[in-house]
């Protein structure tokens, strides 16, 4: 009985290490991301009049879509917020349901991006039209392909939930990833106060 229970108990101390350490690693990688956004949002401050007498902020952004995209992205960090209680409950039907809610909701945000930033190209107001334009574009653009990749990890968490169950390693992944989206909703927040709200008022 203790031969058995032995290597069972180093397997599990194995697995504890294995999930700290990549714990670990994820908020460094958090934090590198938290830098670099704040780069991101003091570029915009800089250049946000540098407009090089083309369009402004005002001519451009339309608060009812940027406040469509904002409730898109709050919802679905509500979303995964339900899905991480189910895991704690240990219900994988609800997990898989709440991760497909959030991800229909967070596919939502991108495609009204994308529409935002096709309209915005083609009259003329790309991110070579000015500095103000490069600056929101790589702000935004850099958020939106944030939330792709949050995508596609919604999918291969829900597709290893799917085919291995709720395992420590998988929720301590879908715990990570809940954090990485919740923190891409802070992010947004940010965008939302500090590009589109001063630029169309």
């Amino acid at each position: 009985m203790t031969d058995i229970a032995a290597p069972s108990a180093a397997r599990d101390r194995e697995t504890s290490e294995i999930v700290e350490q990549r714990a670990f690693g994820f908020w460094l990688y958090l934090m590198s991301d938290a830098i670099i956004f704040a780069l991101l949002f003091m570029t915009f401050v800089v250049m946000s009049h540098g407009t090089a007498d083309g369009p402004t902020a005002k001519e451009l952004f339309s608060l009812p879509r940027t406040f469509a995209e904002t409730m898109l992205l709050l919802v679905s960090s509500l979303t995964f917020g339900f899905a991480s209680l189910a895991a704690g409950d240990r219900h994988k039907a609800g997990v898989l349901g709440w991760l497909a809610v959030t991800f229909v909701l967070g596919l939502g945000f991108v495609a009204l991006e994308i529409g935002e930033f096709a309209g915005m190209v083609a009259i003329g107001a790309g991110p070579d039209r000015s500095g103000f334009l490069s600056a929101f574009f790589t702000l935004v653009g850099t958020h939106g392909l944030h939330v792709s990749f949050g995508l596609i990890f919604i999918v291969i968490m829900a597709a290893q939930i799917a085919v291995r169950g709720l395992t420590v390693p998988a929720t301590s992944r879908l715990f990570r990833l809940g954090l990485f989206w919740h923190f891409l909703d802070i992010v947004w927040i940010g965008i939302f106060s500090v590009v589109y709200l001063p630029g169309v008022m």
